[in-house]
């Protein structure tokens, strides 16, 4: 079957791997040191919500289990495409600390995909900012199991020289998408 892809030019696709979101931490702090950007203590998964009871029972049983007790304000915001994105407030931007932020991300995901709703997941992204009131996110793509930043810039346009800039600095610490192509806009997210 190998040599059949091959020779059509195809190849398999790459299993998420959810474990690499607990690469970020490392990354807030190298994109710290390098380019003043903190971690603003919001993130967000992003996922298309499936008709039927299962569906909303499990994102209901996600958004309470996350509300209760010491977890991260939570809040589910449907984007202008059809997606859900579950807005997470978390973590310790003044200690730029944001394991706990990324164990809730990780949680989010691995509850969807434990359900069955795997294929629904977009994306989950974690924001930064520096003093000069820029934004950036480092954004997971669940179906790759790589990441991207993506620096809004107003409007409908990015900041693509920044975006290589983090590129480069997180390069070690995260794995990047390298199909630029797959690098796609989320202008709006919500938490960016």
């Amino acid at each position: 079957m190998s040599f059949l892809r091959a020779l059509l030019g195809r190849s398999k696709p790459a299993k998420p791997d959810l474990d690499q979101l607990f690469s970020l931490p490392s990354a807030a702090v190298t994109l710290r040191a390098a380019t003043g950007f903190v971690p603003t203590g919001v993130g967000s998964v992003a996922f298309r919500p499936t008709e039927g009871r299962a569906f909303a029972d499990v994102e209901q049983d996600i958004t309470e289990l996350l509300n209760t007790g010491s977890g991260p304000a939570t809040e589910p915001v449907s984007d202008e495409y059809g997606y859900t994105w579950l807005v997470l407030r978390g973590g310790n931007p003044e200690t730029g600390d944001i394991s706990d932020l990324v164990t809730d991300i990780h949680a989010v995901n691995s509850s969807l995909e434990q359900a069955g709703f795997g294929p629904s997941l977009l994306c989950s992204l974690v924001a930064f900012a520096d003093d000069r009131g820029r934004k950036v996110a480092l954004v997971y793509l669940y179906k790759r199991g790589t990441f991207y930043p993506f620096v809004p810039a107003g409007g409908q346009r990015r900041d693509n020289a920044l975006e290589l800039q983090i590129e480069a600095t997180v390069g070690n610490d995260v794995p990047l998408e390298k199909d630029k192509s797959r690098w796609f806009p989320v202008y709006g997210a919500p938490g960016l």
